[in-house]
């Protein structure tokens, strides 16, 4: 049984459902979101959410950037999550569990994912900079992602579960011009990014 955070759909929204990447800076990013989040939000079962739309499962979801690369990721069949099987990436994200805490849970919740997933020699500071929301698809839409820039200097990254997934630093405008290839199985949340990229970095 696993409980992951949530917020009720009506709580986090108004009266419309964004779509795709919205670029905010940090205060506008607090005061739209992230205050409803942390005083709305709470613990539920993850298996009754995944199933129920009107609950928003809160997912940070990390780009690591070294100049003007960023860390690319590819997942196989290998991996838990059959949603994810065989897709790439550039975000590096899970759900908040109780174990983050109650305090800055989702600044613990994010550091927490990237150390599940990547060997990073240096110190980060992971920085929100907008959200992913998508409402074409059933698993979209009981997820809203928090995104979060992680610039390095140094740039030395490693996957940590080498059986689950590979990565690499791709150079943004090849990014770009694989989004535009269907052989290269973009996750949704990471085609949407790419799309607007240029606002971020």
């Amino acid at each position: 049984m696993e409980f992951i955070f949530v917020i009720k759909r009506y709580d986090l929204f108004d009266l419309e459902f964004p779509h795709g990447f919205e670029r905010h800076d940090a205060e506008t990013l607090r005061t739209l979101y992230l205050e409803r989040i942390e005083k709305r939000g709470f613990f539920a079962e993850r298996r009754y959410c995944e199933q129920d739309s009107s609950f928003k499962q809160i997912i940070p979801y990390s780009i690591v950037l070294h100049g003007d690369r960023i860390f690319l990721l590819r997942r196989f069949a290998s991996q838990g999550e059959s949603r994810l099987h065989n897709k790439m990436s550039i975000g590096v994200g899970g759900h908040i569990n109780p174990i983050d805490g109650v305090e800055n849970f989702l600044e613990a919740g994010c550091a927490r994912e990237i150390a599940e997933e990547l060997e990073i020699a240096e110190e980060i500071a992971p920085r929100p900079v907008g959200i992913i929301n998508d409402e074409s698809n059933a698993v979209g839409s009981v997820h809203l992602g928090i995104v979060h820039l992680v610039r390095l200097e140094k740039g030395a990254v490693k996957v940590r579960e080498t059986d689950m997934m590979e990565g690499s630093f791709v150079p943004v405008e090849e990014l770009k011009k694989l989004t535009q290839d269907p052989a290269s199985n973009f996750e949704t949340w990471s085609s949407l990014i790419i799309e607007k990229l240029d606002t971020i970095l």
